[in-house]
């Protein structure tokens, strides 16, 4: 990967992160998510491979870290209507904009949305069968995901499993994202961090190679498409 790419950028932050960015902007960027990440982070995937077969053989526990504006526990909530078990799923974000934007969205069967972090969920002694988290590792620091990886496997219940999804940097996962979502910038992404937040994303990104550097002992580091990275530890 020539230039800036070659290297992870772990300066550059995105305009959502920043606490006095434009809070409707935030919010229609929040309202979004679900749109552009059902392109781009295949949540349907994540779904089938580990949530759905679990469901078809009971009740299952979910938590999903970093939940920004919800768009996937409440996809996932729609989708395990179908299976034989009943989903339970805790969504949880530290960001008080995130949260505030999430627990005004419909609830849906089985939801719960809390403000607070991983170690927090730790300290309450819930455990779940199902941890997950969606392009959240490449806002965080090497420590910071290392620290993230060992709560996730506290949080896990016996023959549970954890998935960190993120993007995986490279050329072309940046220049597709440029080119696909040009078409959509007058209407879809109007007045939203989306365009920009993505290609920062990208660029703060970690290879494979990266994130497996990272991982504690009894993770693996897998590759997905389009672009996709995850560290999974199965229990």
């Amino acid at each position: 990967m020539p230039g800036r790419l070659a290297v992870r950028d772990a300066v550059a932050t995105e305009r959502m992160d920043d606490p006095h960015c434009d809070p409707e902007r935030l919010a229609r960027t929040y309202a979004r998510f679900g749109l552009v990440n059902a392109v781009v982070a295949s949540p349907r995937a994540t779904y089938r491979r580990w949530i759905a077969p679990r469901l078809r053989q009971g009740d299952v526990r979910l938590l999903d870290i970093g939940t920004g504006g919800a768009d996937f526990p409440r996809a996932v909530c729609r989708w395990a209507r179908r299976e034989r078990g009943r989903l339970d799923v805790l969504a949880i974000d530290p960001d008080p904009r995130a949260f505030a934007f999430a627990a005004r969205g419909p609830r849906g069967r089985g939801l719960r949305v809390r403000q607070m972090d991983a170690a927090a969920v730790i300290v309450t002694g819930e455990r779940f069968d199902v941890v997950v988290s969606n392009h959240v590792l490449h806002h965080l620091s090497d420590a910071e995901v290392t620290a993230l990886l060992e709560e996730s496997a506290q949080l896990l219940r016996p023959g549970g499993v954890a998935v960190h999804r993120d993007i995986e940097r490279s050329w072309g996962a940046y220049l597709a994202f440029w080119i696909g979502t040009l078409p959509f910038v007058p209407f879809v992404l109007r007045g939203t961090f989306l365009r920009e937040d993505g290609l920062t994303s990208i660029r703060r990104s970690r290879t494979a190679r990266e994130l497996a550097q990272l991982v504690p002992t009894g993770w693996r580091v897998e590759r997905g498409w389009p672009a996709r990275v995850e560290a999974v530890r199965e229990a």
